[in-house]
């Protein structure tokens, strides 16, 4: 989620739920060129409502791009990292769409709404980049590529409650399959006032949870009836300050800090997005040993490494921070960081924090895993 280009005018754009934001108190800010809520209340008190009950987010500002014809999974093969016509109807798939040279152009998930119908979710900050290059991509293929991001807001209920919440809300309607059968990473159909709406069991929390994707006209007042039936169950409105904690807790990477052009997926711990011997797709000569890997450090106390700081062993430099914060869940700091390949297991690395030295453990990832 990294920059997206502004408008002419310079204004950052604005999701479909601005007034519903405006209405709850919230603080805004300019993420990558989206006017987005940061919080509403407190980012500690959104973070631990996820985690106990539920948080409702806006992520409006994700791209939703159409890919469909008889060629679309074979097309989609060729396109991105994954096996992508094997995924079932009904079902979704995490994945990379990458450069030439196997650089990260973005990470997305891709959904198969039917046997020749295909919806990819990019980042906010790569929906043009991801939309050209899937254009450029598809010459030759009988499939067709249209960027419907601009027709549809989607919003974000998460926490172990979500379930209970989605259920309680009465004018949606039709769910199929029932909620209680909705499998992590699938999809299900339903209505709202009349309008189709895609519910999938999805999420960036490392929670349970869903995505709610709905026509644009309909999005304020899906909202606010997610809000209204959440409130018995702890639900609250949740900000881009709770998501990246709850994503950092969930080891989950980053568009701009642990992805990037400049990053192979092996080196993000993620060269499990490319089936074991496929061919034949962009970028799938990428260097795959000798640079710097992904890890995740655990420190103690309360002070927290930052993107951007430097991990030392010894006296050496051999690494950099990509997020890092001190974990509301957890209470003690982590941080996620590249490091040289020779530092990825060593046991005496430490954290620049400000000219302070703090030692840090090098630690599996995830930092939190839900309970089932």
């Amino acid at each position: 989620m990294d920059a997206l280009d502004t408008p002419p005018d310079g204004d950052p754009r604005e999701t479909p739920l601005r007034g519903e934001h405006e209405a709850l108190g919230a603080s805004f800010t300019d993420f990558g060129g989206w006017l987005m809520p940061v919080r509403y209340s407190s980012d500690l008190a959104e973070h631990h409502a996820v985690r106990q009950a539920a948080g409702l987010f806006d992520i409006s500002h994700m791209g939703e791009l159409l890919v469909e014809g008889p060629g679309a999974g074979e097309f989609l093969n060729r396109a991105l990292a994954g096996a992508i016509s094997a995924v079932p109807v009904g079902r979704a798939k995490y994945t990379m769409i990458l450069a030439e040279d196997g650089g990260i152009l973005d990470d997305l998930i891709v959904y198969r709404l039917q046997d020749e119908v295909f919806l990819v979710i990019a980042n906010a900050g790569n929906r043009e980049t991801v939309a050209r290059a899937l254009t450029d991509r598809v010459a030759g293929f009988d499939a067709t590529v249209e960027d419907q991001s601009d027709d549809y807001a989607l919003i974000a209920l998460q926490g172990p409650a979500a379930e209970r919440v989605l259920a309680a809300v009465s004018v949606v309607t039709d769910v199929s399959p029932a909620l209680v059968d909705l499998r992590n990473y699938a999809w299900g159909s339903a209505f709202f006032e009349g309008e189709p709406l895609l519910i999938a069991r999805t999420g960036y929390t490392g929670e349970d949870g869903f995505e709610l994707l709905v026509p644009v006209a309909h999005a304020a007042a899906l909202w606010r009836a997610l809000l209204s039936a959440g409130e018995p169950h702890g639900l609250v409105p949740a900000g881009l300050a709770a998501r990246d904690t709850l994503r950092l807790e969930a080891g989950m990477p980053l568009y701009g800090h642990e992805l990037s052009r400049d990053i192979v997926p092996a080196q993000a711990g993620l060269g499990r997005v490319i089936p074991a011997g496929k061919t034949g797709f962009v970028g799938e000569h990428a260097p795959r040993e000798g640079a710097r890997a992904l890890i995740g450090l655990s420190a103690e106390g309360r002070r927290a490494g930052r993107a951007g700081y430097a991990v030392y062993r010894g006296d050496d430099l051999v690494g950099e921070i990509t997020s890092g914060a001190l974990s509301p869940t957890l209470g003690h700091p982590i941080a996620m960081a590249f490091v040289d390949p020779d530092a990825a297991h060593a046991t005496d690395l430490t954290i620049d924090i400000r000219g302070t030295r703090i030692p840090a453990s090098v630690t599996d990832l995830p930092f939190y895993r839900r309970n089932s």
